[in-house]
């Protein structure tokens, strides 16, 4: 057993090299069964698909028949598409594999003395893990530090209650060994449960199989392995084209047979046909676009935890996003400050108790603030990680720094955390002299002049200082104070009497590329809506700068909003709906609500699931972010929920389906815009699989059924696969977004691939390439031999393939528009179809192996011409393709 931990700073954390020794020695922190696909795994699969079992048993039948060359080429071809596949399902696993290591559970650890987040297979033991609220344990550790510390065990127990969780001192912590199953001590903390209160600091003690969750057998995490529904949809195609090809080879082989009197050949024509007809290629694409999707997804720091919502993605049609955080930098600064009327005097009757903060110019901090930034740090924790209680830090550091205002060397005897009905937090101290204890309370303004009693006329000044305040876009906060004597606490806040100190109102600047985004979000079709606990006043002033559709505010000194709490502010906007106004609406009446709404403001993170509920009973495709535990329940309702990477807690990650790993909400109009193209990508690979596949079945049962000569064997079947492979998942893959990818209304979440049109435009678009090949193929007939009409007729089948991909790269823009767009990929598959060709039918022995007679190149040139004539003719059905129904939703 490594002793990696014992030589780490008890509150430091392990070094790099220490966390990279001890991943070695113990390996991952991952449970057993958790399932990796080796290469071997994906050859054996790809090996039972019934393509490559008729490519096996042509070349067996050759060889049988003593025909040693056909046999070993088409052997040799089995190698080669194998070889073909392995590398596309290889990148696949890979990208997917990446995913996972996303995907596994966020730990936020010290490392080298720094707070360094990684996955949750990373961590080893000795490892100190930095824990919040709503974080799910990486591991088995000891807690080292931590008040008011609560876990749901209910995974391991079955007991839904919170278990109180006690901290063991820091050097007992250190050298207490793991558990190895023995009774677990108070201040052990379960890999796999929920830390549903408070923070703090623990100490790793055993990973993966030797956790407790491991040790009984259990295993959690992982990609789950969901059907989609454009899985199924392929299914059942797939399933009636196979139907369809035992059918018509049964066919062509009893007719081949019948009057032909070659039961031999009649079997290898079977046997093409069956290839022909078999598109194999639809679960390579529904594996290899959407996955590789998710990885470029990655790449723009969103993580796509379930690559079925990939699908919806490109579907969606309101995004509700949080303020804080999502539009916003999450970069919290003290701008202004309010304190009560108490200095007045004869002389100076208007005393000025409101203060403007710009840290470059501001020197000092008048002495009737001091109390207010005072108490706003007490009631603060004392190494915050929330954005606004680090903002009030570093307002007392930089004013109150040599001033008895801080009180470092106060102890912290008791806590009272915000609760849905009052939306404050209480600190309570003992002070270094005196008996009475000290109390610092901060919260929303509403919940600090309720918790002081004020009187009518002191609410109102105060709320208009907080109107004014939230007016510039400002996040306001009360501050209050009590004292207490004795140790008897009181249940709830309320039974303190506290005296209210004043407001502090707080900046957070809106991301430079949010404007645009949203821009990019209404063009596309998108409905924006802010959800934010602010109030009305300052979620509408950073919606204007955002570009949200706002309007006036409807002042009104009769029936106040109490949520708002701004002078009476009395929202009747149709734009505008709050927390207290949801609450008090049927869901019938937040459905016709929610038709108009851009801000949702005094929200609680309870009151998400009804929104996401009411968008959805409109027939609105929702994404909805969140970040907190309270969220999971929005985000698990919404068809794509958004979790933060960042701030989010963990439970927030695992019941949403897509995370933000840098927390901004332009990467989910980025993500919108990537999962627009490829759902496109997909529809054009299909569409191209389809339509190519109707030249080549058509050639290979036409023919026979016309007394003509036979075209197409398993060999030239398994060559055409050398370029269909590649050509439908990574040609198409590599397809950057059309043009109009965001000015298009959102698609129809029920909208299937070949919507409307273009399941029969495809079927057009095969049945022109074969009419051109049957053309030439009786054409050549009349001049060439047999085996010189069956190589012209194979080169026009190769080009008209080759025409289909060009014409599929779009299906709205022109040729020549298309040629523009770079994509490397293409390029290569086509120059390897050509040279493939050109060897196929110059070089004598493989030639003879394709029964080809020498072709005259002008025959050559001519198939090449009749390729470019097939893409003249595909040009004609764009504009058809372009209005293809059943793709958007409703403008």
């Amino acid at each position: 057993m490594s002793d990696t931990q014992n030589q780490a700073e008890p509150t430091h954390g392990l070094s790099a090299a220490q966390a990279a020794q001890a991943l070695q020695d113990d390996g991952p922190n991952e449970l057993a069964g958790e399932q990796h696909r080796g290469l071997l795994a994906i050859a054996r699969e790809t090996l039972s698909d019934p393509m490559f079992a008729l490519l096996l048993a042509a070349g067996v039948l050759y060889l049988a028949l003593g025909d040693l060359q056909e046999g070993l080429i088409l052997f040799g071809l089995v190698l080669v598409v194998l070889a073909l596949t392995l590398y596309q399902e290889g990148k696949t696993e890979r990208a997917i594999e990446s995913l996972r290591d996303l995907t596994s559970p966020r730990a936020l650890v010290w490392r080298d003395g720094t707070a360094t987040r990684i996955a949750g297979r990373e961590v080893v033991r000795g490892d100190l893990l930095v824990l919040a609220e709503g974080d799910r344990i990486p591991a088995d550790a000891l807690l080292i530090q931590g008040t008011e510390v609560q876990t749901d065990e209910s995974l391991l127990t079955g007991e839904p209650l919170p278990v109180d969780k006690v901290a063991l001192p820091v050097k007992e912590a250190h050298n207490t060994p793991p558990l190895n199953g023995q009774t677990a001590p108070e201040s052990t903390l379960f890999s796999g449960t929920l830390l549903v209160r408070g923070h703090g600091l623990a100490r790793v003690t055993a990973i993966g199989a030797h956790s407790e969750i491991g040790r009984i057998g259990q295993a959690l995490g992982g990609l789950s392995s969901e059907t989609s529904p454009l899985k199924l949809q392929m299914a059942q195609l797939v399933k009636v084209l196979a139907w369809v090809a035992v059918g018509a080879s049964l066919f062509l082989f009893l007719a081949h047979g019948w009057l032909r009197g070659d039961w031999l050949g009649a079997l290898l024509s079977g046997i093409a046909l069956a290839m022909a007809l078999l598109p194999q290629e639809f679960t390579v694409v529904l594996t290899v676009i959407p996955a590789l999707g998710a990885w470029r997804l990655s790449k723009q720091n969103v993580l796509t935890r379930r690559i079925s919502a990939i699908e919806t993605l490109g579907a969606t049609s309101v995004l509700c996003v949080d303020k804080t955080g999502t539009l916003t930098e999450n970069r919290m600064t003290v701008t202004e400050l309010f304190a009560p009327q108490t200095a007045a005097t004869e002389a100076d009757p208007v005393h000025v108790n409101t203060l403007t903060i710009d840290y470059g110019t501001t020197t000092e901090l008048p002495e009737d603030f001091h109390t207010l930034v005072e108490f706003s740090i007490l009631a603060s924790v004392a190494d915050p990680f929330d954005p606004m209680e680090k903002a009030f830090h570093r307002l007392g550091q930089h004013f109150l720094q040599d001033t008895e205002h801080l009180h470092r060397d106060w102890t912290l005897m008791q806590t009272y955390g915000l609760t849905p009905e009052l939306r404050a937090m209480s600190h309570v101290w003992r002070a270094r002299e005196g008996d009475a204890h000290v109390v610092a309370a901060k919260g929303a303004p509403e919940a600090i002049v309720d918790l002081c009693h004020l009187d009518a006329a002191a609410q109102q000044h105060i709320d208009r200082a907080v109107e004014a305040m939230a007016a510039k876009g400002l996040r306001v906060l009360g501050v209050a104070h009590a004292r207490f004597e004795g140790q008897e606490w009181p249940a709830i806040e309320h039974d303190f009497d506290f005296k209210f100190i004043g407001l502090l109102g707080l900046a957070d600047p809106l991301r430079a590329e949010i404007p645009q985004a949203v821009v990019q979000a209404h063009a596309a079709g998108i409905r924006v809506v802010m959800i934010t606990g602010d109030y009305p006043v300052t979620a509408a002033a950073i919606a204007r700068q955002a570009g949200l559709p706002t309007g006036p505010m409807d002042h009104a000194s009769h029936t106040p909003d109490t949520a708002s709490a701004s002078a009476g502010l009395t929202v009747t906007s149709d734009w505008l709906l709050t927390g207290d106004d949801l609450s008090r609406l049927s869901d019938t009446d937040l459905q016709h609500r929610m038709r108009t709404v851009s801000i949702c403001a005094r929200v609680a993170p309870t009151q998400k699931l009804r929104i996401v509920q009411a968008l959805k009973a409109n027939g609105e495709v929702v994404a909805m972010t969140g970040d907190g535990v309270n969220d999971a329940p929005a985000l698990k309702a919404a068809h794509v929920g958004v979790a933060m990477g960042k701030r989010g807690t963990d439970v927030a990650r695992e019941a949403a389906s897509v995370v933000l790993l840098n927390d901004n909400f332009a990467a989910i109009v980025a993500a919108v815009r990537l999962g627009r193209r490829i759902f496109d990508n997909l529809r054009k690979s299909m569409s191209y699989i389809l339509a190519v596949h109707v030249p080549i079945a058509g050639m290979a049962l036409l023919p026979v059924l016309l007394g003509w000569p036979t075209v197409l064997y398993p060999l030239h079947i398994a060559f055409l696969e050398l370029v269909i492979d590649p050509s439908c998942s990574m040609v198409f893959e590599n397809e950057p977004e059309e043009a109009d990818v965001m000015q298009r209304p959102p698609r129809l979440v029920n909208t299937p691939l070949f919507g409307g049109l273009t399941l029969g435009l495809a079927f057009l678009q095969g049945l022109g390439a074969l009419a051109l090949v049957l053309a030439a193929t009786a054409w050549g007939a009349d001049q060439l031999t047999e085996g010189a009409t069956r190589a012209f007729a194979f080169a026009v089948l190769v080009c008209t393939n080759l025409a289909l991909i060009f014409s599929n790269r779009s299906r709205t823009g022109s040729l020549w528009a298309s040629l523009r767009v770079p994509n490397r990929t293409l390029w290569l598959v086509v120059g390897a179809a050509l040279g493939l060709l050109l060897l196929a039918l110059y070089v004598p022995w493989l030639a003879r192996l394709f029964v080809f007679d020498p072709l005259p190149l002008r025959y050559l040139g001519a198939a090449a011409g009749l390729g470019l004539v097939c893409i003249g003719w595909f040009e004609l059905l764009k504009p058809r393709a372009a209005g293809a129904g059943g793709e958007s939703a409703p403008g």
